[in-house]
């Protein structure tokens, strides 16, 4: 039996559950999984279902066709066997990296990377060990244009689908942020705005927080203000250094930026204007 995803999303309006199942058991679709959302703000219908089902994935796009036009819906049939090819791109920094590779390796992700981009050599070691293409792009204010056109030029090349900033200490352009909108994800600790600029665990610990943690979400061009995919904090006492401080909030990020990238892998991810719904 084939396994699809089928994610929707359209304006409310009344029938929409009753079409879809109705199209999915004419398509020969068994339902393993379902769940659905109403924003209250914009008043959109959101729903994910999982199916089996012996038809191909073209018959089952074919089949919700009509069911698609007649409601206006965004609808997507993805096989759940794919796996979604990303870029990785990160400096020098290399917790969040890590903990995305492994999680592929150990086949707990469903993504693949083909590529690793960063702007520093530090982490062609790891990317090595890994089996991962590695590309060194310097950016720099001179040339940062010129790096960004070559970046496309390899999400081209490698059919990219997602692009992760794993620590990533560059800023995109505003131009690029617009053309990928929806397929980058970026994570950063959770104190922007209050302590902003080097060493944010340091600038943390000297004002005695007692909460650490970090943000995943969607880039745009508002920097770090782009929809939340998850976030992720810990307590933290008096007892420990600013060193600590730095480790446990690698750790919150490394997790948090995985279990992020695995939601939008697996289609549970999707756009609600500036929020996002994840049916986790």
């Amino acid at each position: 039996m084939n396994q699809y995803i089928v994610t929707l999303s359209c304006i409310d309006r009344p029938g929409i559950v009753h079409a879809i199942s109705g199209g999915l058991l004419g398509a020969g679709c068994n339902i393993t999984e379902s769940q659905q959302f109403l924003s209250p703000e914009t008043g959109t219908f959101f729903m994910r279902i999982e199916v089996e089902t012996e038809q191909s994935l073209e018959q089952a796009r074919a089949s919700l066709a009509p069911i698609r036009d007649q409601f206006a819906m965004t609808l997507k049939v993805a096989d759940a066997e794919d796996r979604v090819r990303t870029m990785i791109m990160c400096s020098k920094a290399g917790h969040a990296l890590n903990d995305l590779l492994f999680a592929q390796r150990a086949g707990t992700l469903a993504i693949e990377v083909p590529v690793i981009v960063s702007n520093h050599l530090d982490l062609k070691p790891m990317a090595d060990f890994y089996g991962v293409d590695f590309v060194h792009l310097p950016v720099t204010k001179e040339n940062k244009s010129q790096a960004e056109a070559e970046l496309l030029k390899l999400a081209e090349d490698y059919d990219i689908e997602l692009v992760v900033l794993a620590r990533y200490m560059q800023i995109l352009s505003d131009s690029l942020c617009e053309r990928m909108e929806g397929r980058v994800i970026n994570i950063h600790h959770s104190f922007l705005p209050s302590f902003k600029g080097a060493k944010p665990y340091h600038q943390a610990y000297a004002r005695g927080v007692k909460l650490i943690g970090a943000t995943a979400h969607y880039v745009t061009a508002d920097l770090d203000e782009g929809p939340i995919i998850d976030q992720e904090v810990t307590h933290v006492s008096h007892t420990r250094t600013a060193e600590q401080l730095v480790e446990l909030g690698r750790s919150v990020e490394g997790r948090t930026l995985t279990r992020a990238v695995q939601w939008h892998a697996e289609h549970r991810v999707m756009l609600d204007g500036q929020r996002t719904i994840v049916f986790s």
